[in-house]
């Protein structure tokens, strides 16, 4: 688990940073410049858990559990606030990011799905991880 998060992590941080390039050619650039920090700062904890899972006592299926959501809350992250940068949505969960932009229903649907969904994935993984300790 310690190499998939390591690997994962860096994939990630690298999308962060490529993101970075496109922040000023997308349609809402703040958003793009929230999913530029998302992907870097979730690349980096993915990492920092991968340092961390030689210390967690877990039975083999909660480990499997723990990190695929995690690495899912990660990944959801980045694609949630590059796609709202894109098409200009967001505004339900992250008005503030999203400012007067607002897409079609559909795409506003899509993105608040992933930010709920990644809330959740998180916050339990979270917890799987602070159990194991």
């Amino acid at each position: 688990m310690q190499t998939v998060l390591f690997a994962l992590g860096l994939v990630l941080f690298l999308l962060g940073l490529l993101t970075g390039f496109a922040v000023p050619a997308l349609k809402n650039p703040r958003m793009a410049l929230s999913s530029h920090l998302e992907a870097v700062l979730n690349g980096m904890f993915l990492v920092l858990l991968g340092l961390l899972w030689p210390h967690l006592h877990l039975p083999h299926p909660w480990e499997v559990t723990a990190v695929a959501l995690v690495v899912y809350s990660a990944y959801a992250n980045w694609v949630a606030s590059l796609l709202a940068a894109v098409w200009g949505a967001g505004r339900k969960l992250a008005p503030i990011a999203t400012g007067d932009h607002e897409a079609s229903a559909a795409k506003e649907r899509f993105v608040s799905f992933l930010l709920v969904s990644l809330s959740l994935s998180i916050v339990v993984g979270v917890g799987i991880v602070i159990a194991g300790l």
